[in-house]
């Protein structure tokens, strides 16, 4: 366990070419050294100076149809069509499902089948032709309910990327997966465990290739510049918690780890934090970072085949930083980092090579959050960077958060800050502990 100090010094990002350790604990040739931050900063909004910390929950595998069928006010599906042309009713599936589905970037392609959505191409082999035509039940996913109920619910949120966790994750801290000019990874490490500059020598991630191909890249250790360069450069402190692998600190879903500059510089021993499980004391106890990222285990992760203690995961979350000092000045973004091979009705706009994708959740929690409100402004992961970048002063990254919009209609900064309800939480702190370890490989 590593408790941090709240400031640490900043990162000399624009001297990153004099940086000549590797990345540590596998070998393999680190990506290009990272170029130099952009230099014009995004104006702030009216208001959005009242937000002071910005919490970034992300959970996995679930599209909006699947996770909030029939949510009031909300578009969902109840039938979608088949390859084969015929119409079918989405069924209800519980949480702990009987197979996964794959969510690489050539499965997104044939699912996605030239915005026609014939999710059946992607059904696992062992499973029926509809099995990807399905809703989670309410009843299994009360906190977030009743979290969207209170705040703000967004129905157009797309991922960034079309593929899977690995890249996903590289959106949600630095805008792209483009390790080289031209060159975006959009698949997993051919590796379980461990997704970064941890990995053994010889582990490679794939590279996106042309009409829904992947080809083989580079090993999956990068130096491009993330949110954090920005941060240590302006002094704005930060943490990501994620669990740990192997005693290593690094995770499939601790996307850090495969940033070279931070997994062998200071950040990776001050603000990158495992277990995951240490916010949930680090808050109470009066510690809270400019902006966090919270990453689930396996367990907690909303995964299809695991336990069912996501929604109580992140309740727990939220309910900590609500009943905390800092709730009257906080942003809280809860998402999920891919569609995980389910259903959704809604074709994505492509607005560049590597997206958008299919359509997850968003909820907004905070004082200033609009009651009950639905959004259907698009939105994709680059719209929290944007929201966040806005917030801090600090320049946009990459193509995707340049172009998305800041979320400010979720928020209404004339309202007084409203006092925070805790989300009832069926599951002891204990068990989402005893959650806490190596989550899933995908």
């Amino acid at each position: 366990m590593r408790r941090l100090p709240m400031v640490v010094s900043a990162t000399a990002l624009l001297t990153l070419g004099a940086l000549t350790a590797g990345c540590s604990g596998g070998g393999g040739t680190p990506g290009p050294v990272a170029t130099p931050l952009p230099s014009n900063s995004p104006s702030p909004a009216p208001g959005i100076g009242a937000i002071k910390h910005v919490v970034i929950i992300i959970q996995e595998n679930r599209t909006f149809d699947n996770l909030f069928n029939g949510y009031p006010g909300a578009d969902t599906a109840q039938s979608g069509k088949m390859s084969t042309g015929q119409t079918v009713q989405l069924h209800s599936q519980d949480w702990i499902a009987p197979a996964d589905i794959s969510h690489s970037h050539v499965n997104w392609w044939r699912q996605y089948a030239g915005g026609n959505l014939y999710f059946d191409l992607g059904t696992p082999g062992s499973q029926p032709a509809t099995y990807p035509y399905a809703y989670t039940p309410q009843s299994e996913t009360v906190p977030y309910w009743t979290l969207a109920q209170r705040y703000v619910l967004a129905d157009r949120m797309f991922q960034s990327n079309t593929g899977p966790s690995f890249v996903a994750h590289q959106y949600l801290i630095a805008g792209s997966s483009e390790y080289a000019a031209g060159h975006f990874a959009d698949e997993n490490p051919n590796h379980g465990g461990i997704w970064g500059c941890d990995d053994p020598a010889g582990v490679t991630v794939q590279q996106l290739g042309p009409n829904g191909t992947s080809l083989p890249g580079p090993y999956p250790c990068f130096d491009y510049p993330t949110l954090a360069d920005e941060f240590d450069a302006k002094r704005i402190s930060w943490r990501y918690y994620a669990p740990s692998v192997f005693g290593t600190g690094g995770s499939i879903w601790s996307a850090f780890d495969a940033i070279s500059h931070i997994r062998s510089g200071a950040d990776w021993t001050t603000d990158v934090i495992s277990p995951e499980t240490q916010i949930l004391t680090d808050v109470p106890s009066g510690t809270l970072a400019a902006v966090t990222w919270v990453v689930p285990s396996g367990g907690n992760s909303d995964h299809c085949c695991g336990s069912q203690n996501g929604p109580a995961w992140v309740a727990s979350v939220v309910n900590g930083v609500g009943q905390s000092q800092f709730w009257n000045s906080t942003a809280i973004f809860v998402t999920w980092d891919d569609w995980g091979g389910w259903f959704d009705h809604v074709s994505p706009p492509q607005l560049d090579g590597m997206g958008l994708g299919f359509r997850v959740p968003l909820v907004v929690i905070s004082p200033y959050a609009k009651q009950g409100y639905v959004s259907h402004v698009q939105h994709e992961f680059g719209s929290i960077l944007r929201f966040t970048e806005e917030d801090f002063g600090v320049a946009a990254l990459a193509a995707s958060d340049a172009r998305a919009d800041d979320l400010l209609d979720a928020f209404d900064f004339t309202q007084s800050p409203r006092a925070y309800v805790p989300v009832s939480v069926n599951v002891s702190p204990q068990e989402l502990r005893r959650s806490s370890g190596p989550p899933d490989d995908d």
